[in-house]
C-alpha cells in the first residue's frame, strides 16, 4: 500500500519545499492543498481517515504547514478534533519550519558541549527562538533570555510560554547594539534568529566577552545576524567560541525534516509538533 501524505498548507499555494522533503523522505503521494483554515480541513481529514482502515491507516500520514504559525496550529487542532477515537492518521506539525529549525539549532549546540546550568541568550522572539529557548530548557540551561527590541513584546512573548508550556523564560530588550553587548555579558550560549539580512549580533557585542562559549545563527542572508559567522561555520572555533552557520544548521534540519515525515508512516497516531519533533532530532547523528 503507497504512502499517502495529506499537505495542508495554511497560504494560498502549498510549499514545494515541503512537499519536496516529503518525497526525499520516501512518501509515494503527496496530496496538497493551499488556503488550509481550521474550518475547511475536515473533509480532507476524512478523506485521509475513511479510506484505509486498520493497520492500513498507518500508510496515510498529515502534513501542516504554512507560513502563518498561530493559523497552522489552529489546523492542527482541528485536524485532531476530525478523528474519531482511534481512527486516525499520524500528524506533523511544522509551519515555517519553525519546530525543525529549532529542534536542530538545538541540536548543534548541543554537539559535544553540555547546556545544563549555563545561561543562553536568543535574540529573535518568533517561532523559532521560542522553539528554541523550549528546548535550552529542557537540556537543562540555568537561564534562558529572549530578546527582541521590544521590552514590551518580549514580555508579552515570555508570558505566553508560560501559560502555555509551564517555563519560565527571561524577557530582553535589544534596541541597540550597547544593549546586545550587555545582555550577552554574561551568556554562555548565543543564538540569533532574527530576521534574514538583520545583523543582531554586532562584532563590538563580541569582542572581550570572555563567557560565551558557542553562538548559533540561523540566517543565511547577508549580512548575517553574527559578525564574524561564516554560512558554513560547523563547530569552527573564533576567539576561544565555537560557531555555527545557518547552512550547517540547515543541513542538519533537513535530517530532522526527513526524519520527522519518514516517521509518520511507522503508528496511525503520532502527533509530531513543537513539544515532541525533537525527540526525534535527539536520536540523529548532528556531527556532520
Amino acid at each position: 500500500m503507497k504512502k499517502l501524505l495529506l499537505h495542508l498548507d495554511t497560504d494560498p499555494v502549498a510549499s514545494t519545499f515541503d512537499q519536496a522533503v516529503a518525497y526525499d523522505a520516501g512518501v509515494d503521494n503527496i496530496i496538497a492543498h493551499g488556503g488550509a483554515t481550521r474550518d475547511n480541513v475536515t473533509p480532507h481529514v476524512h478523506g485521509m481517515i475513511f479510506t484505509r482502515g486498520g493497520k492500513n491507516l498507518k500508510n496515510s500520514a498529515i502534513f501542516i504547514g504554512g507560513s502563518n504559525v498561530p493559523a497552522s496550529d489552529l489546523v492542527g487542532k482541528a485536524v485532531k478534533k476530525a478523528f474519531f477515537g482511534p481512527v486516525s492518521v499520524s500528524v506533523m506539525l511544522d509551519p515555517n519550519g519553525s519546530n525543525t529549525t529549532a529542534a536542530a539549532i538545538a541540536r548543534k549546540v548541543l554537539t559535544d558541549y553540555d547546556v545544563k546550568d549555563k545561561n543562553v541568550v536568543i535574540l529573535g522572539s518568533g517561532p523559532v527562538g521560542q522553539r528554541t529557548a523550549l528546548y535550552m530548557l529542557r537540556e537543562g540551561a540555568k537561564k534562558v533570555t529572549l530578546t527582541c527590541r521590544s521590552m514590551e513584546r518580549s514580555k508579552a512573548t515570555v508570558k505566553e510560554m508560560k501559560e502555555h508550556y509551564g517555563v519560565d523564560v527571561m524577557p530582553g530588550e535589544t534596541r541597540s547594539d550597547e544593549a546586545v553587548k550587555q545582555i550577552v555579558s554574561d551568556a554562555h550560549v548565543v543564538i540569533a534568529a532574527g530576521p534574514a539580512g538583520v545583523c543582531v549580533v554586532p562584532e563590538m557585542a563580541l569582542a572581550n566577552n570572555t563567557s560565551i562559549e558557542v553562538v548559533a545563527d540561523v540566517n543565511a542572508v547577508p549580512p548575517l545576524g553574527v559578525a564574524g559567522m561564516e554560512v558554513m561555520d560547523n563547530g569552527v572555533e573564533k576567539n576561544g567560541m565555537r560557531y555555527y552557520g545557518a547552512i550547517a544548521i540547515g543541513n542538519f534540519k533537513m535530517k530532522v525534516h526527513r526524519g520527522a515525515i519518514a516517521s509518520l508512516f511507522e503508528s496511525n497516531d503520532a502527533f509530531l509538533d513543537e513539544t515532541t519533533i525533537y525527540d526525534i532530532a535527539c536520536k540523529i547523528d548532528n556531527e556532520q
